[in-house]
């Protein structure tokens, strides 16, 4: 790890994750199959796959107090920035998000009812002064 990961503080997190997406793998690819089913596993990037695959174990598997499911969603995304494709951000955000509303999470149309009730508030407020 010193070689491909230097400066990380938490060498125990990273093998807890590694191992993790291997005893899950077969259960993560079904999952990434069914979320994205117009892209054959294979024919998903390399980069683009294992981030679904580590980001998706975080999400589904992992410890929540450690990795909240946004951070999850966050992460995988940001990965996909720095070593995906110019697409890669937007694939790694439409499965991620798909299953986490299936989830139960909020669905876009929550988020933005919740931010549209915090602008009327906001404005409210102004309107009092």
């Amino acid at each position: 790890m010193g070689e491909f990961g230097p400066g990380i503080d938490e060498p125990d997190f990273v093998w807890r994750t590694i191992k993790g997406v291997i005893e899950h793998l077969s259960d993560i690819n079904t999952i990434i199959e069914k979320a994205a089913p117009e892209w054959p596993l294979d024919q998903i990037a390399i980069i683009d796959r294992n981030v679904l695959r580590v980001g998706l174990y975080e999400l589904l598997f992992a410890d929540k107090n450690e990795v909240p499911p946004k951070v999850a969603i966050n992460e995988a995304i940001e990965l996909a920035k720095a070593y995906g494709g110019m697409n890669s951000p937007k694939f790694v955000n439409g499965v991620m998000g798909t299953i986490y509303r299936e989830l139960g999470g909020e669905t876009k149309e929550e988020e933005e009812a919740k931010e549209t009730k915090k602008k009327e508030k906001k404005e409210s407020k102004k309107e009092k002064k």
